[in-house]
C-alpha cells in the first residue's frame, strides 16, 4: 500500500470545525448518548497549543465537523517480517509448532532480507491508513539475520520519521541458547535505538526458565531497557515465568511499570478466582500485558486484568505474514472485537473501549468530563467520520486525517 495521505500543515497552523466529544447523556443516571460540539484548535511544535471556541469564518484549516480522537497506538507488532506486499500465501498445515516455525525462517530470512525495508514501510501505510502512528515492533535477533533486521527496520522508520514513530524490541525469536542469539542480543542491548529486551518460551524453547529469564533481566538492568516477552507457553510452565517475571520486577524497581509479558496465553486458562490472584501480583509488580485479540479461540481476562490495575496493551502481532493468515493492522477493529468479546456493547462501554486502540487516552473521563485534548497535549490525533468514540469503536469509522507530531496529514 502507498502512503495513504498528503501532507496538509505542519508547524504552527490552527483547525477549526472541529468535533470534540464534551460530555454524556444521561437518562434516569445510565448515559444513553455522547454530547459534541465543534472548536478550533491550535497547533504548534507539535503539541496541541490551545482548544477554544470555534470560528468558522477563520482561514484555518477545515476539519469539516469530523470526530477528533488520539491517533492509535499497536503495542505488539513485527514490522520486520511481514509478507504484506508480496503475493499472497497462506499458512502451511506443515509448520505447526514454535521451533517448526524458526526452522522455516533460517531458511527464508536471507531471501526476505532483500525486500524487507519496502515490506515494513507498506505496513507501516497500512497501520497509517486506519488512524496508527505509533507502535512497539519486536525485530528478530537470531544467528541467520544477526543485526540486520535491526538495521533494515531502522530505515524504514528513518525514512517514515515525519509520520509514524516506534519503540524497539530486541526479539530472539530463535531462542536466547537454542540457537546462538545470546550474544547477539548482548549487542543489541548497547544499542541506543533498542528500548526493551525481549523474550521467547523459556522452557519450551531453551529448557530453562531461570537461566533465561535471568539473562533477560540482568541484559536489561545492566543497559537500563525495559523488558516485553512473548510467553506462548501455558499450564505450570507459563505460570511459573510469569510469576518469576513479577518476583524480578518486585525485586528490582528499576523493572517495574516497563516489564510486560506479550500474549501470557496462561492467563486465559485460569479459573476466575486464579486470575484474581495474579491480576493483584501484576499490578503490584507493575508488570503489564500485551495482547492480541483474538487468539484461535483463547480468550484473555482482560477485564480482570484492568479491574486490578494491570497495564493491558493491544497490537496486531502478525499482520498477513507466515505465523498468521489473519492480521488487518487496524487498531480501531481490535477495539471493536474487544468489545464485542467481553460484552462491551452500551454507548459508556464502548466509549471506554477505545482506550484499546489510544492506549488509555479517552476524550472523556469515568463521570463524562472532558480530559482530552487540553494545552500541552501531543499533537496526535485522527479526524474520523463518527459522531462520537462508541460509534468509532461500533461501526470501525473511517479515518479521514492523521496528525503525528503536529505533522497533518489528510486523506489523498
Amino acid at each position: 500500500m502507498q502512503f495513504p495521505y498528503q501532507l496538509t500543515a505542519k508547524g504552527k497552523y490552527s483547525l477549526k470545525n472541529v468535533r470534540l466529544e464534551t460530555g454524556f447523556e444521561y437518562e434516569n443516571e445510565e448515559v444513553i448518548g455522547t454530547k459534541t460540539g465543534l472548536f478550533s484548535i491550535d497547533i504548534e511544535d507539535g503539541k496541541i497549543k490551545t482548544v477554544k471556541a470555534n470560528d468558522p469564518a477563520s482561514d484555518a484549516i477545515d476539519a469539516k465537523g469530523y470526530l477528533m480522537l488520539p491517533a492509535f497506538r499497536d503495542m505488539h507488532i513485527h514490522l520486520d517480517k511481514t509478507l504484506y506486499g508480496l503475493p499472497w500465501q497462506a499458512l502451511s498445515p506443515k509448520r505447526r509448532t514454535v521451533k517448526d516455525m524458526i526452522a522455516y525462517e533460517q531458511e527464508i530470512i536471507p531471501e526476505l532480507l532483500k525486500t524487507s525495508v519496502d515490506r515494513a514501510e507498506q505496513l507501516i501505510n497500512l497501520q497509517q491508513h486506519y488512524g496508527t502512528h505509533f507502535a512497539r515492533t519486536h525485530f528478530n535477533i537470531d544467528p541467520t539475520s544477526g543485526l540486520q533486521s535491526l538495521e533494515h527496520l531502522e530505515q524504514a522508520l528513518e525514512n517514515k520519521k515525519d509520520s509514524f514513530k516506534a519503540e524497539l524490541v530486541a526479539f530472539p525469536q530463535h531462542g536466547a541458547y537454542y540457537t546462538a542469539s545470546a550474544p547477539l542480543m548482548k549487542e543489541a542491548a548497547k544499542l541506543k535505538s533498542v528500548g526493551f529486551i525481549g523474550g521467547l518460551d523459556p522452557l519450551s524453547i531453551d529448557g530453562s526458565i531461570e537461566k533465561v529469564m535471568d539473562f533477560t533481566v540482568q541484559l536489561a538492568l545492566d543497559h537500563n531497557k525495559g523488558i516485553d516477552i512473548h510467553l506462548h507457553e501455558v499450564g505450570e510452565s507459563g505460570m511459573k515465568t510469569i510469576n518469576y517475571l513479577i518476583d524480578k520486577a518486585i525485586e528490582n524497581p528499576a523493572l517495574q511499570g516497563k516489564t510486560f509479558v506479550s500474549h501470557a496465553f496462561a492467563l486465559a486458562h485460569l479459573s476466575p478466582k486464579e486470575a484474581e490472584q495474579i491480576a493483584e501480583r501484576l499490578a503490584a509488580g507493575k508488570v503489564g500485558i500485551a495482547s492480541s485479540v483474538p487468539f484461535k479461540g483463547t480468550i484473555m481476562p482482560i477485564p480482570t486484568l484492568k479491574k486490578y490495575g494491570v497495564n493491558v496493551l493491544i497490537g496486531n502481532d502478525n499482520v498477513q505474514d507466515y505465523w498468521s493468515t489473519f492480521g488487518s493492522g487496524n487498531m480501531l477493529q481490535k477495539a471493536n472485537l474487544i468489545a464485542e468479546l467481553y460484552g462491551y456493547a452500551t454507548e459508556y462501554a464502548l466509549s471506554r473501549a477505545l482506550q484499546f486502540a489510544t492506549q488509555s487516552i479517552l476524550p472523556l473521563d469515568e463521570k463524562g468530563s472532558q480530559q482530552w485534548p487540553k494545552t500541552g497535549d501531543e499533537a496526535a490525533i485522527v479526524l474520523t467520520d463518527a459522531s462520537c468514540s462508541a460509534e468509532a469503536v461500533s461501526r470501525i469509522s473511517k479515518i479521514e486525517a492523521l496528525m503525528h507530531d503536529g505533522n497533518l496529514f489528510w486523506r489523498s
